[in-house]
């Protein structure tokens, strides 16, 4: 139940973080995107500030529940973030749930519920070998590099929906490795925990993540990029518990299917809510100076 209470939470911080955020960067200039200097033009936005105070206390909750109970559990529990998000969306442009909206909320929830009551998340497996962790982390960061790479030059709306995926995928990696994190605390102490590399994959991982997740903001509205970045993220944290950490689900075939099905509802469920017209759709166009317009 704590590490239930704690996903929800982090989902909600998440949520409303995104929400917030989302609405600064649609505001700086779009040359900005993959520079560094898109994170100090929103550093001067009060509501950005506000959005990234939600994210981080969503993180540590999320860091919280990862040193409490398995990745393959609390991943799908922090995916609920969009339904947050909504939630936000639609107070703030007043836009009824309709059928679509309903029918996201629904899959949402019951996706994350059958996963988790056919697979039966829990630790106690074996930790991977040097060499598969080292794989399934480079399969990880490398489809993220590549999809980055591949962003680059799209149109806006495609170019925000890849790197909210490119980011998904490295945020997954960053929540394996906060629980590897809470794991040396636990057994060897903090002291160990400075002289380890992990805390500082983190770091890096964290960092590159906000700028990937700025960009995708600045670069199209949030229906665009929020669904990729919720569905790619449980996705990699559930691969990268499951490929190296030792997490094991139920693995008959019944409760295969199922799972198969909840991650499938999942991902529909995010797909549907993202496109909801309740989701944020940015800032008007501005018109060139002396354009008219045809009646």
């Amino acid at each position: 139940m704590a590490v239930f209470l704690l996903g929800v939470g982090a989902a909600c911080c998440l949520g409303l973080g995104f929400v917030l955020q989302q609405r600064a960067a649609a505001r700086a200039p779009r040359t900005d995107i993959l520079s560094f200097r898109l994170l100090l033009d929103l550093i001067r936005m009060p509501d950005w500030l506000l959005g990234v105070a939600f994210m981080v206390a969503g993180q540590v909750l999320s860091a919280i529940a990862l040193t409490r109970g398995e990745i393959s559990l609390v991943e799908p529990l922090t995916a609920t973030n969009l339904l947050f998000a909504m939630a936000l969306s639609r107070w703030l442009t007043r836009q009824p749930l309709g059928w679509s909206g309903w029918g996201g909320v629904v899959l949402l929830a019951l996706g994350v519920t059958s996963f988790i009551v056919a697979g039966q998340p829990h630790g106690g497996g074996n930790v991977a070998s040097a060499l598969r962790h080292w794989l399934v982390f480079g399969i990880v960061a490398g489809l993220a590099l590549l999809v980055t790479l591949y962003a680059k030059g799209l149109q806006p709306s495609l170019e925000a929906t890849y790197l909210a995926l490119a980011a998904g995928l490295i945020y997954g990696l960053q929540d394996a490795l906060t629980r590897i994190c809470g794991s040396i605390a636990d057994d060897d102490g903090v002291a160990r925990l400075v002289v380890s590399w992990q805390p500082y994959a983190v770091l890096a991982i964290g960092i590159t993540g906000i700028l990937l997740v700025q960009s995708a903001f600045e670069a199209a509205p949030l229906r665009m990029s929020l669904p990729a970045l919720t569905a790619a993220q449980p996705l990699a944290g559930i691969a990268c518990g499951i490929g190296f950490l030792g997490d094991q689900i139920r693995v008959t075939p019944l409760a295969l299917a199922f799972q198969a099905a909840g991650l499938a509802a999942v991902v529909a469920g995010v797909l549907l809510l993202g496109r909801h017209p309740a989701m944020p759709q940015g800032p008007a166009k501005r018109e060139k100076p002396g354009a008219t317009r045809v009646a």
